[in-house]
């Protein structure tokens, strides 16, 4: 079943699109093995005008970056990248508050290169503190968790990539997909399911995926991903990376989140949805508004100033949201989802669709009581 003794044997490493670490941080683990040492060495190769600092006895948690004023902190993780080794990389989330299964996710990576100023990411207390990029080396370990876990239970079971970070942002830098969806393929009972924004799928086309590996984007209509989406691959681009890998045979999702009501926004996204349902043979489509956390939040309100068009539609009441999150009002989100679903079987009657984080009487409002526990993150 683990052919495999190190991360990607013999892969070479090439720079990942929209990607420029200034330097390279060599984190506790990183030089554990030879295995390992040759793959950091090739990381860094890729990467030759980045400084290397050699910091073996440092957690890939506990990096700091030596600045204190939160966006240069941000901006300076941002061109961090660290090889480390992460021992807990598989966990089961643990969320309450809204609908939303729980379900297992893992972490070969950490975080993520892009820039998006909405980022719920960069307000959980770990990334707040240190913002960093990371690869994990343990990869063989992480892939036996995953391997101990399914046995263990039995059946069918889901493994999410993208909880904590893009799902694919990096792999033209690690070729872990070339070790794990055979992996996946192989395996009795788990799958996997990728969420990112990446439009690089070239390691991804030549491999026997056995529809084990699920590939999900998320989306937005370009107007909006032009103000909210900084050093992201084009929108256009990354439906053409769906196509390519839905002609390949892998089950392939969309995220249309977050979904932000700017001016002339039913047209800009009914154009979106007109285009991906005519492009790419869509199995399920999630759609989702704003739901951050404060950090995040304030971490935008830095870059883009506390009147841009998310922060002017944030539900500032009394009443606090049961998981902690900001959103927009109940019948803004309701009004959202209504007219994009109705868009979604204009065009096409037989995509799933679900909501991410909300509530069941959101679900009921909009008679999808059915679609609870069918969004992207679950088989």
């Amino acid at each position: 079943m683990f052919p495999f003794n190190e991360p990607v044997e013999s892969y070479l490493p090439r720079p990942a699109p929209l990607f420029k670490p200034s330097r390279i941080l060599l984190a506790k683990g990183s030089n554990r093995t030879d295995g390992r040492r040759q793959f950091a060495a090739r990381v860094c190769a890729a990467y030759p005008s980045a400084e290397v600092i050699e910091a073996f006895g440092v957690p890939h948690n506990r990096v700091n970056l030596g600045e204190v004023d939160p966006l240069r902190l941000h901006d300076r993780g941002k061109r961090t990248l660290v090889l480390g080794e992460h021992n807990s990389a598989v966990r089961f989330s643990d969320e309450g508050g809204n609908a939303c299964p729980n379900y297992w996710h893992f972490s070969p990576y950490g975080f993520c290169p892009y820039g998006c100023h909405y980022c719920y990411l960069a307000g959980t207390p770990g990334v707040w503190f240190s913002p960093t990029v990371k690869v994990f080396l343990n990869l063989p370990e992480i892939l036996v968790e995953v391997d101990r876990i399914t046995t263990q239970l039995d059946r069918p079971t889901a493994f999410y990539l993208g909880k904590l970070q893009d799902g694919l942002a990096l792999e033209p830098l690690s070729g872990f997909a070339r070790v794990m969806i055979p992996f996946f393929a192989r395996h009795r009972h788990a799958h996997m399911i990728v969420l990112t924004k990446s439009a690089d799928v070239e390691n991804l086309l030549d491999l026997d995926h056995a529809g084990r590996t699920i590939l999900s984007w998320t989306v937005n209509a370009p107007e909006v991903a032009g103000s909210f989406e900084r050093n992201t691959p084009d929108v256009m681009d990354r439906i053409e990376a769906m196509r390519r890998c839905a002609k390949v045979g892998y089950p392939v999702r969309v995220v249309l989140m977050p979904i932000i009501p700017v001016v002339d926004w039913q047209d800009i996204y009914g154009r979106l949805l007109t285009t991906l349902l005519e492009s790419v043979p869509l199995s399920r489509i999630t759609l989702g508004c704003i739901c951050s956390y404060p950090q995040a939040q304030r971490l935008m309100e830095l870059k883009l100033g506390k009147e841009n068009a998310v922060s002017a539609l944030l539900d500032r009441g009394p009443v606090k949201s049961d998981d902690g999150r900001l959103r927009f009002s109940r019948s803004a989100r309701e009004e959202v989802y209504r007219h994009l679903i109705e868009c979604i079987r204009r065009v096409r009657p037989d995509p799933e669709i679900g909501l991410c984080l909300e509530d069941e009487p959101m679900f009921a409002s909009l008679d999808l009581p059915e679609s609870i526990g069918r969004c992207n993150c679950v088989l």
